[in-house]
Order: C-alpha cells, then structure tokens, then sequence
C-alpha cells in the first residue's frame, strides 16, 4: 500500500507559469502598431534537394504588415521567378521544384522585410544551403601488410557533405567493429590501432558515412589486414596469457603520439560550444590516457570522458576554460605528454536586448542594445531597415554608444529600430520598436471569470491589461481594504496576482484597477476554494489463492461540488474490467482469482482539478495439499488487524481508544502501535502516537489543540506487524495560542550584503491554531536599535542591504488566530561574508628533512577577514625535479591550519625538488589574496624501491637477476646493494654482499650447489643513504615435491628447449626412414593393380633418375601440389595424391602381360631405391602415412 506522488506534469506546469509571469506588456492588435518578426527559418538554413523550399517569415502588425525579400543584399523580385511564390498574409516564400529546376541555383543569403506605414522590421539575414551528400570515389584497397605489435591508422576520407556525414566503422557483411582502449575511431573518422595483433585479421574493415537529409549509408571498400607475426598460430592459451605480448615475441614500446602529432596545438573553441580533446597512442602494451589542466583542475560539472579517455569533452564552454590542457600517455615502458593551447572566443551574445518601447506623447524612454563577446562585437543601429546615419534627423533623439534616448517624443517617432552587434564569429539582430500611443487603461482578459483552486495550492489570478502611459495596476479582496502585495500575496509585471498557499478564507471576489492619467479600468475574478480529493481507505498488499475472491478498497472523500471519477490501473497500464470483475464507487472485485491477475493495482481518484493515487499488490499463489497430519505445529504470522475503534472519554486535550485486538496467528501480541493523522497541515500522512503493551485493548490518548485527529492501530507479534486497522472517527480539539516557538532558529548570510534567517517550522500538533505564522524580528547587536519585524508564513525571511559580517539578534515567535506562542530566545546571527581582504605576510620556511618543511606566517587582522575565519591554507606544488629530463606534475595541494595558529608543517613532499608555496587566509565565502609566492628546494633522499625485480633460473647451475630503475630516485643515484644468502630447509648460509653501479640493471651467479636456494634483497642508494628493499627468493630446485610459484613462473620447461626439440625431431625421423624401407621391402614381388588409361609412361625420362641421384633447386622447396599456403605460411595438406607412380622406383620396373608388376630387385638397387627415395615424395610424413594405410 503506497501513496503515489504528483505525476512530473504537474512540476513543469508550474515552471512554465513562472516563466510567464515576466513577459513584457505587449499592445493589443486592434491598435495600431509596428511590424514585429514573430517566426523566420534558422540563421544557416540547410534543406533537402528533394523537396520543396520553404524560407520562413512571419509578422504580425497594425496595419497588417507587406512582406518583400533580399537575396545576396540585392531586391529579390519573386514575381519574375515562377517557381517563387509568397504564402498569403504571410511573407513566407515556397520555392516549387515539382516542375524541375535545380535547388542549387537558390543558394544564396536572404534577409526579409514586413513593411506597415508605422516601420519596417527586419529578419536575420538567412544563409539558404543545399544538403549534399556526394558519392564515395571508387577505389581498388591493396592489403594493408603490418607487422603485429605497430601501430596503424586505416584512414575513411569521408566525400564531403552537407552537413557533415556520421561516420562509424563495421565490416563488409555488416558487423560492427569491436572498438576498445586499444582499437577507436578518431573524431576525425579514421580508426586507430594503438598496437595490431593477429587477432584483427579476422575481418575486413569499411568506413561508413551516413548522411542526415537523405538517410542513406555509403560504405567504402574495405581494408583487408595482413599481420606479419612471430609466432604463427593464434592460440587461445596466449590470448589470455598475462603477458600477451612477450608470449607473441611482440616487443615491447614506449608510447607515441598517433594524433595529434608533436609536442603540442592550439585549439579555438567557441563560447557555449563543446570543447572536444583528443589524443590517441601507441605502444605495447597499451598505453593509458590520462588529462590534466595546467594551473588547476578540470571541471567536474561539465568534463567527461570519451573513447576510453582517449578523449575530453567541455560541455558548454566558457572564458574561464581557457588555458593548457595536456594529455599523458603511459605504459611500463615510460610515459610521453601532449599540451594544447586551447582559447575561447565567442560570438555576440545579449548582455541587454532592446525591447518594444511603448510611450506616451511628450514621455521619455530609452533603448539599449547592449552585447559581449570576443572579440569585443561592435554594435550598428538602424531604423526601419536603413541605417540610422542615413535616416531624417530627429531633434527628439540622441543616440549614445549602445544606448538611444528619446526626449518628449511625439508621434512622428514611431519606428521600427534595429540593432546589429557583431564579431568575427558571428552576428545578432534584434528589432525593437517606438510606439507612441494615448490610451486610456483597458482590461484585455473577459470580465468576472470564475477560478476554482484546491486548498492549500498555489494559484494566480490573471489581470491582463493595457494602456499607454503605461497604468499602475492594483488587487483588492471583496472591494474593500487595502491593496494586495506581500506576505501570502505577490502582484507581478503583467498583472498576476499570485497566492502561494490557498486557504478558505482566500475564497471571494477580488477586483483588480488599472490607472493612468486618462483613467482607470477595473476587472473582477471570483475564486473559490474546493476541498481536496484524498484516498482516505487505500487498497492494501494481499495474498490470495487461486480461484478466490479479492476485493481491494479504493474509498475517496471529495468536495461535492466537483465531479469524481475513480478509475483503476494495473502495472501501470489502465486496467480492463473484464467479466470476473466488478467495479463498484468505492471497491474493485476480482472472482477467481488467475495467476495473470498478479501484480500492481493503482487507484485513481481525480476531479477536473486534482487527483489523488494509492497502490497495492496483489500475489496470487498456487493451490496447495491440505495436511493430513493434524498434529503437525501450527504455522506462526502475523497477528490480523485490531477492528470496531472505538473513541470515548472525549476531553479538551485527550481521548479514550479501545479495540478489539485480531487473532494473534498462533504467536503472542507484544505490543499495539497507535497512530494518527490530521487533515490539515499533511492530510493522508500517519504518524506514530504511541506504543502500549499487548496485554491492553484501550489506552488515554493525550492530545494537542485544533488537530483534527483520526486513529488506527496495529498490532506487533515476534513474526511482523498487522495491516493497520480501518481509521477511527475524527475528533477535533478545541485551538489555543502556541505554547512553543520554532526551533534551530539560524541566522547565516547567503550573499555579502544580506541575512537569511530560517527556522524548522512546527507541525500540525504544535500549531494548536489555525492560520499558524511567525512574526521574526531582528537588529544590530552593537547599536541595539529598535527591533525590525515582519510576519512570515514561510519558514525563511531574507533580510536585505546588510553591512559586511556583522552580528544580528534575531526572535521567532508562533502566532496563530487564538493568539501568540511565548517570548522567544535571542539567537545571535550574522549578515553574509566577503572575501578576505589581507594574505598572511611574513611566511618564511625552514626545510625539516627531504620530504618535509615548517612554516611561519603572522596572522591577519581580524578586520580584514570580513568574516569567520576557518583556516589558514598554504598551497604548494612541485616546479620540477633536480634530475634532469625527468617530469614531474605541478597539480597544486594544499595544507591547512586552524586559524588560531602561526605556524605548521607541510609533509609528505618529494625530494630533491624545486618547490613554490603561497598562503591564503580562508572564511566561509572562500580564499583570500594569495601571499607572495615563496620557492624553497628540498634536499636529496633516499629512493623508492628498484621496480620489477626478477630472478630466473635458466638451468641448475645458474641465476639471473635483472631490475629496473626506482620510480623515485629521490635525488643523484650511486648504486645498488644486492645482499643474498643462501638456505636450505632451516639451514641458513653466510650473507653475501654485491654492489653495483648506478647504470647497471642485471646480475648473473654461478650456484655453490643444485639443492640450496637463494633469498635475493636489493636496494637503491643516494649519498644520504640506501632506500627501500625488494626481497625476492629463487626457483625451487625441480626435486622439490611441490614447486614455488618462482620456479613455475621462471624455470625453463625442458619441452621447450632447442637440444630437446631436436633429438626428437631426429628420432621422429629415423623412424619415418625405417617405415619407408620396412614398406618397400615388403613390397617387392607383390602384384599392384596399374591404372588404366594412364597417358603418363612409366620408364625413365629424366636421366637423373637413373642413377638414383636428385639435383636440389628451388623448385624443390615449391609446395607440394595440392596445398595451399596459409597468411602466416604454414603450409595445409587439402586432399591425397597417393599413386603407384608415387611410390615407384623409376623406370626399372617390369609388367607382364596381365598387367601385374613384377620387382626383380638386387642389392645394387634397394640401395639405389633407398637413397633415391630420401628425396621423393614419399619421404612426406603425410604420404609416408598414406601410403602405410
């Protein structure tokens, strides 16, 4: 059982209303006005070369407005075109290609003008484009050879259209390219492999361009990939070896910069654009991409990433984005960085639109055309179209920079203005006119309409007018009192008057007068106030078997003035009533229950003004055998809800409830919950009253004055709660003054010249009153003036024009109709701050140790905080390194010290550094002036640990050790010191100590013995000392029953060993030798069938043959026939060749005449046969195999 909130409509409504309570007056048409542009086509017009051309231009005016165009800044006469026409009573031009034509030939830059007797306004001159989308040139792609592990860039070229096509990479049949941190596209299109592998062989590649107007896809032909490896097979095991490249033979590589190219670019971006940086790496392995701004941070509310942060995007950039931003590509290998200037500029944006100027003859009034950008923009006004040191001179105005100022106008003024403000990257044009009118006020809106409104909402009565001068409008309730303005009420710019919480005593007929000099004018708005629709029995969570019946209630109290309608939905999708349900005013029935009718049931109670929701959840459960063992333990759960709430005792400020307690579910009530709700201040909201022991059935209830209370209760066993009961009767206690104030009273500044004072406001059972308000006073806690007052529905007043951090006593006191809550406490508060005024002066450091310095400043004055003072900060970074050619990143830190102290320490620096430091004084609006900026330089240290230690074992008798570089020297390196020593179980050797060069990374040692192992600890030094040791132990002897993970990371398998492969290869092979002879000494004597229709003689032909001999050529190393020859050539055995001619011995043999095949062999020639078959065919392991079977 749930309460739903108000649906999101009802939130953008209200923002929309807002937003129109501040639209200028505007003249209503019947009187006779300018021209004004209310509709034209985008700046660059773009269309689409199948359709008719439609340029927009639309004005209203009185008179109705001429239209006629420009085209290229000349008269553009649509009435020689026949293509050209002019919607009617709009200046709107429709070009019409269905008779032919070409769209090109209407590319150009137009510009509308709507022409009354009163002036000419203009539209923004409209670059008119035709949307291209050329076809992609035919060309042949040749393999793109690569050896695995370079890098590769497959360019896409896209054909330049309009506007520019979306680009994305798929293969030829359709599939898109998997993309990651070490295969992307670029922005620019092209697709980047930061490092190929063999495994991107396994498609082709295409760029397709997908154009906007057209929705067509072009694809260009693709990239076919042709990897040269080191290691011929493509092994799964390898794929995902920890150490892919090395497994691969792919070297390693520090990483390079693909795109951009260099050390460094520049980049322009326009204000209110995206900022997008890119840079893309190669390397093995893959390089990170990381991105820093130099002098600061990005910005964390509008930076993203892209492309695997190959990318960074700046949403909607501004001036303060300016600066260098550079990009870090790593690896283990090293690390490379690009920077990229990047500077904003903007086109013209408003600072001051002009706006239509309405005036009475002999007033004054101005208009200001008022604009920034970057460039600074210039600005150009004119008047009706012409430019304004061309038109007739005019005694009345004065023209001054952006601003034009009219004295004592009369109504030869009337004019349409125009002001252009313009740059290098762009323009604004904005028409304003000078109306000069004697009218006598008028309501623009029917008379004595009826606004209804639910109580407690927010409302707006409307009171449109107009009238030149421009009247004063004010509100009155019921035609008497006093005008309406502040506190619950608020009169806006046009006329609204807006009631931020309705109510009864809102309802009746308000009057609004509108006065001038020549009159006044009076409209009236009757409002009423309705109840508001609330679910007071919700439908409440049931489980029910299947086939049963389930009723959820949905019972609503409504004002009866408004028509109800109650509907139901099911998850979410309105429900339909099909015969097994039955819906009633006040329940939904559903017989038979079906497991399809699970899920969600919401209720809907609206009116034509509101609307109230409640939901519950329906599970249905299948059919289940009844026990047949009686004596079987009685399941436990929930106690049923309490029923027949009973009120009695009825008291002033308390009431007597009794219950009748539901069936416990075979576990003990241990206590009973009581709750209530009120239906004023959170109407449908329950809250806990109190709790009792469950031995009880009735309970005093001690009450607050004008509640209007109802009850229920639930019961609590060991299992979980009940369902609530059904509510009680409502009872209302008699109101009274406040007995307390509202509490966390707080003064606190939001800006530096004001106070906001807040408060908690009290509930429903404190308000003990209706119409509950609090008056809030306050003064200067110095000059302890009269107290300051003002009565507040609210929960904050925002006190204006205060002096800089100053103390304020500050009262909040209850007030409802019955009268006021006690004297309230003074509660200290303080106006808003500034930002400090002075920095902390006399800093002087003292460098502690290598990573360490002590500070000492002296202390502001404490007027020139301007506020509280929270901290002193210091915000240091590293200038660079005292080695050479090493990078360090300046990113600022900051230390921070309690403002009641003049000195402090700065740790955990880097050594052998060039540092820089500033100190600021920070309050709460934030940092002061920075102090003068202090260099100081810490010393040498001793260096981080040697980084990627390794100790192999290439065979029994010998150890290598290699090691790189410490991350961190810390300062000038003189060596290493290796100490080792050697063990065997618990038997510890003698320690031994090497020392080493600062240059060299590798050692080798003989082993003393084959069964002892070895414990390796090196460390770094610099002339303060040596740094922090790595240890590492060598590889398990092989005879060790359980090998270490060193010796199975770091022995050499003997399966991989040259020796090993070729013994084996050699007995490989003279096995397949005495196969061979085995096969042919069998085969002597024996009858083999000839094939028929053989063309091929079978006696020698080549004399080679004869004697046995073979001559080697390169032919002989050709494939053998048959086969095919893979991408990383290995050669493929695709069918058998097998014949007896294979296998034969020359041209020595004879047949008989039935065509069997007689051997008469001699010694003399098996040896001939045997060294003549070394190198025949059949000497191949594959026919050798084929010709066994």
């Amino acid at each position: 059982m749930a309460r739903q909130q108000a649906p999101p409509w009802v939130h953008a409504a209200f923002l929309l209303f807002l937003l129109s309570l501040s639209g200028a007056i505007e003249i209503p048409m019947d009187l006779t006005q300018p021209p004004t542009i209310t509709k034209q086509s985008v700046k660059d017009h773009i269309v689409d070369p199948r359709d008719n051309i439609l340029i927009e231009c639309e004005a209203k005016g009185n008179p109705a407005p001429s239209f006629h165009w420009t085209r290229n800044s000349r008269f553009f006469n649509i009435a020689k075109d026949p293509r050209v026409s002019m919607r009617r009573r709009s200046g709107t031009l429709v070009i019409d290609f269905r008779s032919g034509g070409r769209p090109e030939e209407y590319e150009g830059e137009y510009q509308c003008f709507a022409r009354n007797k009163f002036g000419t306004a203009l539209s923004n001159r409209i670059r008119l484009q035709v949307s291209k989308s050329p076809l992609w040139p035919k060309e042949n792609l040749d393999p793109v050879v690569v050896q695995e592990g370079a890098p590769l860039t497959l360019q896409c070229n896209p054909p330049p259209g309009l506007p520019s096509p979306v680009i994305f990479w798929m293969s030829s049949s359709m599939e898109p390219i998997t993309q990651d941190k070490r295969v992307s596209q670029g922005h620019n299109g092209d697709l980047y492999f930061s490092n190929v592998m063999q495994q991107d062989m396994q498609t082709d590649y295409s760029c397709n361009a997908r154009f906007h107007f057209t929705h067509t896809i072009q694809q260009k032909n693709p990239f076919t990939l042709k990897v040269l490896t080191n290691h011929p097979y493509n092994d799964s095991s390898l794929r995902n070896h920890p150490d892919m490249y090395s497994a691969r033979g792919v070297a390693e590589r520090t990483p390079s910069f693909m795109y951009p190219q260099g050390t460094s670019s520049s980049q322009m971006v326009l204000r209110g654009m995206d900022l997008l940086l890119e840079c893309i790496a190669s390397g093995v392995p893959t390089p990170d991409i990381a991105w820093y701004k130099k002098g600061g941070d990005l910005p964390s509310d509008k930076a993203k990433f892209e492309n695997f942060n190959k990318a960074l995007r700046i949403t909607n950039v501004s001036e303060e984005d300016s600066g260098e931003y550079f990009c870090l590509a790593s690896n283990k290998m090293g690390s490379i960085r690009h920077t990229i200037s990047v500077r904003v500029k903007a086109a013209p944006y408003w600072l001051d639109e002009p706006k239509n100027l309405i005036l009475a003859p002999g007033e004054d009034g101005r208009l200001v055309c008022r604009a920034n950008g970057n460039p600074k923009p210039t600005v150009q006004w004119m008047v009706n179209g012409e430019p304004l040191q061309s038109a007739p001179p005019n005694p009345n105005r004065e023209v001054a920079g952006d601003t034009i100022i009219f004295r004592d106008t009369q109504i030869s003024s009337r004019a349409v203005y125009q002001c252009n403000t313009s740059n290098e990257h762009g323009y604004l044009l904005a028409n304003a006119f000078v109306s000069v009118l004697d009218v006598p006020p008028r309501m623009l809106s029917p008379r004595n309409q009826l606004i209804r409104v639910i109580l407690y909402n927010r409302t707006r009565l409307d009171c449109p007018f107009f009238g030149s001068p421009i009247p004063t409008l004010r509100w009155f309730k019921n035609g008497q009192g006093s005008n309406l303005d502040g506190g619950n009420y608020h009169v806006y710019e046009n006329g609204s008057l807006e009631i931020k919480m309705i109510r009864k005593e809102d309802q009746g007929i308000y009057t609004c007068v509108a006065t001038n000099i020549l009159g006044k004018a009076e409209n009236q708005v009757r409002l009423e106030v309705k109840d508001p629709t609330r679910i007071f029995r919700m439908p409440e969570d049931q489980v029910a078997k299947r086939g049963t019946t389930v009723q959820l209630e949905c019972r609503v109290k409504h004002d009866p003035s408004l028509k109800l309608t109650v509907s139901w939905l099911k998850d979410d999708e309105p429900l339909y009533i099909g015969n097994r349900m039955k819906k009633e005013d006040d329940s939904l029935t559903i017989f038979g229950v079906a497991e399809r009718d699970q899920g969600s049931y919401t209720c809907v109670a609206s009116t034509e003004l509101d609307q109230d929701l409640a939901k519950a959840h329906l599970t249905v459960l299948a059919d289940q055998a009844t026990p047949t063992n009686r004596l079987a333990a009685l399941p436990k759960g929930r106690p049923d809800r309490p029923r027949d709430l009973e009120l009695t005792d009825l008291a002033e400020r308390s009431v007597r409830l009794t219950w009748i307690p539901g069936d416990d579910n075979n576990s003990p009530i241990t206590d009973y919950v009581v709750q209530f709700e009120e239906d004023q201040f959170q109407p449908g909201v329950w809250h806990d009253h109190s709790k009792f022991p469950g031995s009880v059935n009735s309970a005093v209830l001690q009450l607050s004055p004008y509640v209007n209370y109802q009850f229920r209760v639930i019961a609590v066993n060991e299992v979980g709660s009940s369902h609530p009961s059904l509510p009680s009767e409502r009872y209302r206690t008699s109101g009274a003054p406040p007995e307390s104030n509202p509490g966390d009273v707080k003064g606190e500044g939001t800006r530096k010249n004001n106070m906001e004072i807040t408060w908690t406001p009290m509930n429903a059972t404190s308000a003990f009153g209706p119409n509950l308000r609090y008056i809030v006073k306050w003064r200067r806690r110095e000059t302890r003036d009269t107290w300051n007052n003002v009565t507040v529905w609210g929960s904050r007043y925002v006190v204006g024009q205060t002096p800089v951090y100053v103390p304020y006593e500050i009262r909040v006191q209850a007030e409802n109709d019955f009268g006021k809550g006690p004297e309230p406490d003074t509660v200290i508060g303080y106006s808003g701050e500034d930002y400090p005024r002075a920095a902390p002066t006399e800093v002087k450091i003292r460098v502690m140790n290598s990573t360490a310095i002590s500070l000492q400043w002296n202390r502001v004055y404490s007027d020139t905080v301007q506020g509280q003072l929270r901290e002193y900060r210091a915000y240091y970074w590293r200038e660079s390194s005292l080695l050479k050619n090493l990078w360090v990143s300046q990113k600022r830190q900051q230390a921070s010290f309690s403002s009641d102290r003049n000195r402090g320490v700065v740790s955990r620096l880097f050594p052998y550094s060039n540092y820089k430091l500033e100190m600021v004084v920070v309050n709460g609006r934030g940092d002061g002036p920075r102090s003068e900026t202090k260099e100081f330089t810490t010393p040498e240290g001793v260096p981080s640990a040697p980084r990627r230690f390794r100790v192999r074992q290439p065979n029994l008798e010998t150890i290598n050790l290699e090691w790189d570089h410490p991350e961190h020297p810390n300062g000038i390196l003189t060596g290493y010191i290796l100490k080792y020593v050697a063990f065997n179980g618990t038997k510890v050797g003698k320690q031994m100590v090497e020392n080493f060069s600062p240059n060299q990374t590798k050692f080798s040692m003989q082993r003393a013995d084959p069964v002892s192992r070895y414990r390796f600890t090196l460390s770094a030094r610099t002339q303060v000392g040596s740094g922090e040791a790595v240890t590492e132990e060598s590889p398990a002897p092989p005879n060790e029953a359980t090998p270490t993970a060193a010796y199975t990371n770091n022995h050499t398998d003997i399966a991989t060993q040259g020796w090993f492969i070729g013994l084996m290869c050699a007995i490989a092979l003279l096995v397949l030798i005495l196969l061979i002879v085995c096969f042919i000494k069998r085969s002597r004597g024996g009858k083999y069938p000839v094939r028929e229709k053989k063309d091929v003689p079978l006696g020698p032909e080549d004399p080679k043959e004869e004697d046995g001999s073979f001559d080697y050529s390169d032919e002989d190393n050709k494939p053998l026939q048959g086969s095919q020859t893979s991408l990383d050539g290995t050669i493929k055995q695709q069918e058998s060749d097998d014949s007896l001619v294979d296998y034969g011995e020359g041209g020595e043999g004879q047949f008989n005449e039935d065509g069997s095949f007689i051997g008469q062999y001699t010694v003399k020639k098996d040896k001939e046969e045997t060294e003549g078959n070394e190198s025949s065919e059949a000497t191949s392991p594959v026919n050798a195999i084929y010709s066994l079977a």
